[in-house]
C-alpha cells in the first residue's frame, strides 16, 4: 500500500509542473471582458467601416487608414499611417503594435481595407449605408473583409481594455489594394520588413468553416492558396465591313481557341495538404463517401466516386489547376469587323505547379500560330504553413471550446490573399475566418449581392479572435 502511495505521489509530482505550465499558457484578463457591450460596440464600429466607401477601383483606403488609426489612439494604442507616396493618392498602409513583454516572438493580424466594386442595382439594400435588417449588418466588405478587420480590431482592443498579460506583441496591419494587385502588402513588405522582423505568425483571411442549416462541419485553417495566373488570349486581323465578311476577321479564330480551351481537361493530382483535408472530413460522412474521401488518391480511380468528388466546385478546384474564360472584347460595333479580338482567362495553379508549364499547355492545346497568349498577372510565390505550431493549437483550442464536437481542419484557398507576400519574410501565415456564416450566404456574398454578417456573428467573431490570442501567449 505504502509503495503505491509513494507511486501516486510520484506522478502527481511529475504531472503537477505540465499542469501548471498549461495554465500558465492561458494569459487571464484582470478585468472580464462584457461580451455583450463588446458586441454593441463592434457592430457600430463595423457600419462606420462599411459606409467608407472603398471600392478598388480607386480604393481610396486612405479614409479607412485614419479611420483606424483615431480609433486605435483613442484606445492609447499608436498607429501609422505608411507608403501614401508609394501607393498613390488615397491610398495607404496601416501599422500599429500593443506591447507585450517581449519574451516570445510576435503574432500579426492583417487585413486589406479595400473591397470589389458593387452594382447597386442588384442589391436589396444599399450597399454602403451599412443597414442592419432582421439580425444582419448588410454592406459590401461585410464578408470581404471589413467584417473580419472589425474582429481583428475589437479583439485587440478587448485585450488591451481587459489587461491580459501579454508575452507577445500584437501587431496590427491594414493593406490597401488586395482585391486588384496586391501593391499594398508588397510595398509594405519591401519597405517596412524592419516593422515585422519578430513576427513570428500571422493571420488574415483565407479560413473557412463549412456551416450548413445551422450545423457547423468543421473548422478550416487555411495553410495553403492555390497560385493566381492570370492570361489573355489575343487574335489579331483586318478591320473592314461587317457587310463583307472575311478570312481576315479575328473573332472566328478567337472562338475557336478558346472552345479549345474550355473543353480542355486538366490533369487531376492530389498534393499532401489536400489529401489530408479529405482524410480529416470523411468523418462527417458514412458508407461509401467516408471510404472514398478517407483516401482520395485511391478513390480518383474509381468512377462513381470520381464523379461524386468533383461534383463539388471547391473540391474539384482544390484537386487540379483550374481555367475560366471571363472575359471577352471584340469589336464595338456590331457593323464593324475588329482589327483584334481578346479574352481574359482565370487560371489558378495548385502550389507546386510551374506557370510557364501551363502556357506551354495551353499553346499546344490551341495550335494556332495567329493565337498569342501572354501573362497578364504572374503568380505569386508559392505559399503552405506547417500546422505543428503554438497559434495553430491556440486556434484549436478556442474551437474547441465553442464546439467540442468540431474539428479543425487545414485547407487550400482557391482564390488569392496577401499571405504569400508576407510568406517571404519567413512568417508563419493562416488564413482563419471568425466567423461561422452559412454556405449559402458565403457563396452569394463575397464579391456578389447582398453581402452581410449576422449581429451574432459580430460579437462571436471578436472573442474567438480574442480567445486565439490569449492562448497563444
Amino acid at each position: 500500500m505504502i509503495r503505491y502511495t509513494k507511486l501516486a505521489l510520484a506522478l502527481l509530482v511529475a504531472i503537477l509542473p505540465a499542469s501548471l505550465a498549461a495554465q500558465a499558457s492561458t494569459a487571464m484578463p484582470k478585468t472580464p471582458v462584457d461580451w455583450s457591450a463588446m458586441q454593441t460596440e463592434a457592430v457600430g464600429v463595423l457600419q462606420q467601416y462599411l459606409r467608407i466607401n472603398t471600392a478598388n477601383p480607386p480604393g481610396n483606403e486612405i479614409e479607412t487608414a485614419r479611420f483606424l488609426k483615431a480609433f486605435l489612439e483613442k484606445e492609447g494604442i499608436e498607429a501609422q499611417i505608411l507608403d501614401t507616396t508609394e501607393l498613390g493618392a488615397g491610398r495607404g498602409n496601416l501599422y500599429a503594435r500593443l506591447k507585450g513583454d517581449g519574451s516570445k516572438k510576435a503574432i500579426a493580424l492583417v487585413q486589406h481595407m479595400d473591397v470589389v466594386p458593387v452594382t447597386p442595382a442588384f442589391w436589396t439594400v444599399p450597399p454602403i449605408a451599412g443597414e442592419i435588417r432582421d439580425g444582419f449588418l448588410y454592406g459590401r466588405g461585410a464578408l470581404d473583409m471589413k467584417g473580419q478587420g472589425i474582429a481583428h480590431l475589437m479583439a485587440l482592443v478587448a485585450i488591451k481594455r481587459s489587461g491580459v498579460p501579454l508575452t507577445r506583441d500584437i501587431v496590427f496591419v491594414a493593406n490597401a489594394d488586395e482585391e486588384v494587385t496586391s501593391t499594398g502588402a508588397l510595398v509594405f513588405v519591401d519597405r517596412h520588413a524592419d516593422l515585422m522582423k519578430d513576427v513570428e505568425y500571422l493571420f488574415t483571411e483565407g479560413g473557412a468553416n463549412v456551416y450548413r442549416d445551422g450545423k457547423l462541419e468543421y473548422y478550416s485553417v487555411g495553410v495553403a492558396e492555390k497560385r493566381t495566373f492570370w492570361l489573355k488570349v489575343t487574335v489579331k486581323g483586318t478591320p473592314s465591313h461587317g457587310s463583307r465578311p472575311t478570312k481576315a476577321n479575328p473573332v472566328p479564330r478567337l472562338v475557336a481557341a478558346l472552345d479549345k480551351i474550355a473543353r480542355y481537361e486538366t490533369p487531376l493530382r492530389v498534393t499532401p495538404a489536400v489529401q489530408k483535408f479529405f482524410h480529416d472530413i470523411s468523418r462527417n460522412y458514412s458508407g461509401k463517401q467516408a471510404a472514398w474521401l478517407n483516401d482520395v488518391r485511391v478513390a480518383l480511380d474509381d468512377r462513381a466516386a470520381k464523379e461524386w468528388i468533383l461534383s463539388d466546385v471547391y473540391w474539384n478546384a482544390i484537386l487540379r489547376n483550374t481555367i475560366s474564360l471571363t472575359g471577352l472584347q471584340g469589336s464595338n460595333r456590331t457593323n464593324v469587323i475588329p482589327a483584334e479580338a481578346s479574352a481574359e482567362i482565370d487560371v489558378r495553379l495548385l502550389p507546386d505547379q510551374d506557370p510557364d508549364s501551363m502556357l506551354a499547355t495551353l499553346t499546344r492545346i490551341v495550335s494556332d500560330t495567329a493565337v498569342h497568349i501572354t501573362a497578364l498577372l504572374r503568380p505569386k510565390a508559392p505559399f503552405e504553413s506547417p500546422t505543428n505550431t503554438d497559434l495553430f493549437r491556440a486556434i484549436e483550442r478556442a474551437a474547441h471550446e465553442r464546439d467540442p464536437s468540431a474539428f479543425v481542419t487545414s485547407s487550400m484557398m482557391t482564390g488569392a490573399t496577401d499571405r504569400p507576400t508576407y510568406r517571404k519574410l519567413g512568417i508563419i501565415a493562416y488564413g482563419l475566418d471568425p466567423f461561422k456564416v452559412e454556405a449559402a450566404d458565403e457563396q452569394k456574398g463575397v464579391h456578389g449581392n447582398d453581402e452581410r454578417l449576422s449581429l451574432a456573428n459580430i460579437g462571436a467573431g471578436v472573442k474567438f479572435v480574442y480567445d486565439i490570442l490569449r492562448y497563444a501567449q
